[in-house]
């Protein structure tokens, strides 16, 4: 049977709309609602654009506004099929849930929590009838599992509209349990519950991740297959994620977390007054990032989480580690506030501790990510040589370790999860029209295979991938009916981030390999740094540890499609930085 996705993707448009009117929703919501043509199908630049669409209860859309209040040279670049995030200076983007659509009176209704600070926030205060906003989006919707026997939503006042609209449209009809914290009695709204819902109110100060950890251990655990929906600030709910995966062992697919906000932590009055008295920062240590990887492969993180008031001794008992190693360790972690131990009752987590048990934060000290990183340290001798650090560090190019490690290869692949959005200008192109063999290669196959089905596209797929192929279509396997596993011919061929892991002459040697099976490939790739990133400038440099050359744009791709018996016959824009490169055999 054919695996579910968690989502649904949306073709990403930049969408005008205004201010109609302003509403008090509670002394702590305001209620903005934006009406306008965009929100119908439109034509802008000659290119068509379909409706607005939002159907999911937790849907976002990204607010594009500026911090010099020049909002029109902070909007992104539209595609055909997607947006380019160009790089802009003082752009400033905030997500959002639809509170509320009515596309019958083409109404957008926008809640922002009443904090004063924060660039939307300061918008909504300040908006008046006729003002003029700027979005794009939702990029996808998230698809619920169709059976089960409750729900429970929980989050801060941040996820009031999401709950709010889940409980107004009732995408699954159970009950709902509802726990929403406030840092005030006047935010409590009106909530449409039905006969068997239930609700929880607790007063808790925003981002209090002890308040919210212990009403949610509070709430009763009702019987059969249930769902849990939480969005807070990011690290108040590490503990939530945690308690609900390991302690009440929900699954992946019935469980969606997410980071509405991030707090940031005030300096300390000490750190001020001394500020100016500091020593101007050199050059990053190594040793807090090396500190930090340790701990999380020891286990340390994850023992002093599950057992707070460790002794060092019984930590090093426990992880099977000599007492001096440890002892050794727990200093830096200490000062680099990983584990705390302030009063002597015991290890416990810092902030920064408490920070890596959300999985996406060890991924820069663990796993692939972190082992490219490690690889830089060949950098000088590889630019010397005209080799990659990787090939340096390892004695293997970064293809050749992949092929061999299935975990390593499963890691690319989740890399490449967020390739579906984009892949709509692909999957509209014309040279679909009567292909009915596709063949797939390179991590991001799954998201490809997905992408032509939201498309409505449903080819026979060929899976060419040299090792882990069960990895290749990991998160969307269609049904086993359309699938071939041995390779073969085919009308197209599809490499998704195939070249990103491949030096310039496995590069060669895989597109030669493609030309004996097809007369038409396409090279889905990142040809640039995606400007809305903050690690931007880093692109460059992790393709270059990967495999010893830069990110290949349209040129550098030419090269290598005539040393391998192609030509370049156009390339698509998908945005983000990534392009679709069509190749006809020469």
């Amino acid at each position: 049977m054919a695996a579910q996705r968690a989502y649904t993707t949306h073709p990403l448009v930049l969408r005008r709309v205004a201010v109609r009117r302003v509403e008090e929703v509670t002394p702590r919501m305001r209620r903005v609602v934006l009406g306008g043509e965009d929100l119908a199908a439109f034509t802008r630049d000659g290119i068509d654009h379909p409706g607005f669409a939002a159907p999911g209860f937790d849907d976002h859309v990204k607010l594009i506004l500026a911090a010099d209040g020049d909002v029109r040279a902070a909007l992104p670049a539209q595609l055909p099929h997607g947006i380019e995030w160009t790089p802009a200076e003082h752009r400033l983007t905030r997500d959002y849930t639809p509170r509320r659509v009515d596309l019958d009176a083409g109404e957008l209704h926008l809640d922002f929590v009443v904090h004063g600070d924060g660039p939307a926030e300061s918008w909504s205060a300040a908006a008046r009838e006729g003002d003029e906003l700027w979005f794009v989006g939702p990029k996808s919707s998230l698809r619920l599992p169709d059976r089960l026997d409750w729900i429970q939503l929980v989050g801060d006042e941040t996820a009031l509209p999401a709950i709010g609209r889940f409980l107004d449209e009732r995408p699954l009809d159970v009950p709902a349990h509802v726990l929403v914290t406030v840092s005030d009695d006047a935010a409590r709204q009106e909530l449409a519950l039905r006969e068997g819902d239930t609700v929880t109110w607790v007063l808790a100060e925003p981002g209090d991740a002890a308040a919210l950890e212990s009403a949610v251990r509070a709430l009763p655990v009702p019987a059969g297959e249930g769902y849990v929906w939480a969005a807070a600030e990011s690290r108040a709910l590490l503990p939530v994620r945690r308690y609900f995966q390991r302690e009440r062992k929900l699954s992946k697919d019935r469980v969606n977390i997410t980071g509405y906000w991030h707090r940031e932590e005030p300096a300390a009055p000490e750190a001020e007054a001394t500020a100016d008295a500091a020593p101007a920062p050199g050059i990053p240590s190594l040793l807090p990032w090396l500190a930090t990887r340790a701990a999380l492969q020891l286990g340390v993180v994850d023992a002093v989480a599950d057992t707070p008031g460790l002794s060092a001794g019984a930590l090093a008992a426990r992880l099977g580690v000599p007492g001096p190693g440890i002892a050794v360790l727990l200093p830096l972690l200490a000062a680099y506030d990983v584990v705390v131990d302030a009063d002597g009752s015991g290890l416990r987590l810092g902030a920064a501790g408490e920070e890596l048990l959300d999985d996406h934060e060890r991924e820069e000290y663990t796993g692939h990510e972190a082992d490219l990183l490690l690889a830089l340290a060949h950098l000088a001798p590889a630019l010397r040589d005209g080799t990659s650090p990787w090939r340096l560090a390892s004695g293997a190019t970064l293809h050749d370790t992949v092929a061999d490690d299935a975990e390593r290869y499963g890691e690319l692949v989740e890399e490449c999860e967020q390739l579906v959005f984009l892949l709509t200008g692909l999957t509209a192109d014309p040279l679909w029209e009567g292909v009915k063999t596709c063949l797939l290669t390179g991590p991001g196959s799954a998201s490809m295979a997905a992408a032509l089905d939201d498309a409505g596209r449903r080819p026979r797929l060929r899976i060419a991938e040299e090792g882990a192929p069960g990895e290749v279509l990991r998160g969307h396997v269609p049904a086993p009916d359309r699938i071939d596993w041995t390779g073969g011919p085919a009308d197209v061929a599809v490499a998704a981030k195939a070249l990103a892991y491949r030096t310039d002459e496995e590069a060669v040697r895989l597109l030669t390999r493609l030309a004996a099976w097809t007369g038409t490939a396409v090279l889905v790739e990142a040809s640039r740094p995606d400007g809305l990133s903050p690690h931007a400038a880093e692109a460059a440099l992790h393709a270059f540890t990967a495999t010893g050359g830069p990110l290949r744009d349209s040129a550098a791709l030419a090269v290598l499609a005539k040393r391998s018996g192609w030509r370049v016959e156009r390339t698509v824009a998908l945005g983000w930085g990534t392009e679709a490169t069509v190749l006809r055999r020469a």
